[in-house]
C-alpha cells in the first residue's frame, strides 16, 4: 500500500519515508511522511467519506483562522481506482499527554490543562451551519437508539435505575443550546506535549456539531483517569479561570452518564474483549459522582 501511495500522490513525489502508525481505535490508516527535512500526517480513508472529509479540511482551514494549535491542512484527494481518499496535514511533534502527564509536576500538568481549555474555547467559535438540525433533535434521536441497544444487552450497569432516571429528568436542558463545532474526542490521548508544553490537537476525524459542553465528558471518562491537575486545568482554561455555572455541572454530567449507555454498546460491538476495562471505568465515573447524586465530580477541587 505505502508504495502505491508513493506513486499516485504528487506531494509523496521525489525523495521520500512513510511510516505508517499503528495507534488508535480509528478505521483511518495514518503514515508519518519524510520529506525534505521535515515530518508530514498522511491519513488514507474509504472514498464513500470523501463529503465527510472535505467538511473535516474545511473545519481544518477555519482552525488555521482561529489560530488554534492543530494540525494544518495541506492537501487533499482521492484514488478513485483504489476507492481511498487521502489527507496530507502538518505534523505536530511530540508525545501523547497521556504518556507525560504522570512523569511532570502537578502545576506543569495543570497549566498544560488551561492551555488545553483555552484552545478548546477557540475551536467552539465556529459556528454549524444552518442545515444541520438542532442539537437537541439529533442528540436526542442518538440516545434513544443506544438505549434501547442497552436494554437489549446481557452486560448492565449495577442499579442502572439510578442512572436511567437521572438522565430523564435532564434531557429537557438540551434544549436551545449551542450549535457549534465540536472535536469530539478532546482528551489527553488526542493532545500533544513537547518539552513540557502544550504543543497541540489531534485527530478532528470525529468531529460533530452541537453543545460545546458534551466535549468535557473525555474529562470525566479518560482524562480525568490520567490526570485531575489536567482536568481542573482544562475546564478552568475554558472558563478564563472564572468557576463554571451550575448548568455547566448539570449538562456536563447528563452527557457524562449518557456517555455511560453509549459506551457499553460501543464496547461490546467493537472492542467485547476491552469490557472489563471500560466497565472499570464506568464505576469510576458512578463513584465520582455518587451515582450523579453529585453533579460536580468529586475530583474537581479548588486548587
Amino acid at each position: 500500500m505505502k508504495q502505491l501511495l508513493i506513486e499516485h500522490i504528487p506531494f509523496l513525489h521525489g525523495k521520500v519515508q512513510i511510516e505508517q502508525i499503528h495507534k488508535g481505535y480509528s478505521s483511518e490508516s495514518k503514515y508519518i511522511v519524510f520529506r525534505d527535512d521535515q515530518k508530514f500526517l498522511l491519513r488514507t480513508f474509504d472514498n464513500k467519506l470523501y463529503s465527510t472529509k472535505e467538511i473535516e479540511f474545511q473545519a481544518l482551514l477555519k482552525m488555521k483562522e482561529y489560530n488554534v494549535k492543530c494540525s494544518r491542512p495541506l492537501e487533499m484527494g482521492n484514488l478513485e481506482s483504489q476507492g481511498i481518499g487521502f489527507m496530507i496535514l502538518s505534523f505536530i511533534e511530540g508525545d501523547d499527554a497521556s504518556e507525560v502527564l504522570s512523569k511532570i509536576s502537578m502545576r506543569e500538568q495543570f497549566n498544560i490543562g488551561f492551555e488545553a481549555g483555552v484552545e478548546l474555547q477557540k475551536i467552539h467559535q465556529y459556528i454549524a451551519p444552518n442545515s444541520v438540525s438542532t442539537w437537541y433533535e439529533r442528540k436526542f434521536k442518538k440516545h434513544k437508539q443506544y438505549l434501547d441497544k442497552y436494554l437489549q444487552l446481557n452486560v448492565r450497569i449495577k442499579d442502572d435505575s439510578r442512572l436511567l432516571s437521572f438522565i430523564e429528568d435532564h434531557l429537557q436542558l438540551m434544549k436551545h443550546r449551542p450549535n457549534l463545532f465540536q472535536h469530539d474526542d478532546f482528551h489527553v490521548g488526542n493532545l500533544i506535549i513537547k518539552d513540557n508544553q502544550f504543543s497541540g490537537v489531534i485527530d478532528f476525524n470525529r468531529y460533530d456539531w452541537g453543545d460545546p459542553i458534551h466535549e468535557f465528558l473525555k474529562v470525566g471518562m479518560f482524562s480525568s483517569e490520567v490526570s485531575v491537575p489536567f482536568s481542573i486545568g482544562q475546564i478552568r482554561g475554558y472558563h478564563k479561570y472564572s468557576e463554571p455555572n451550575d448548568l455547566f455541572w448539570r449538562l456536563y454530567s447528563l452527557y457524562l452518564a449518557m456517555c455511560l449507555i453509549s459506551s457499553i454498546v460501543w464496547i461490546i460491538r467493537v472492542k467485547p474483549e476491552e469490557t472489563k476495562v471500560m466497565m472499570d471505568k464506568i464505576d469510576r465515573v458512578l463513584e465520582d459522582h455518587e451515582y450523579f447524586r453529585l453533579i460536580r465530580p468529586k475530583w474537581y477541587s479548588e486548587l
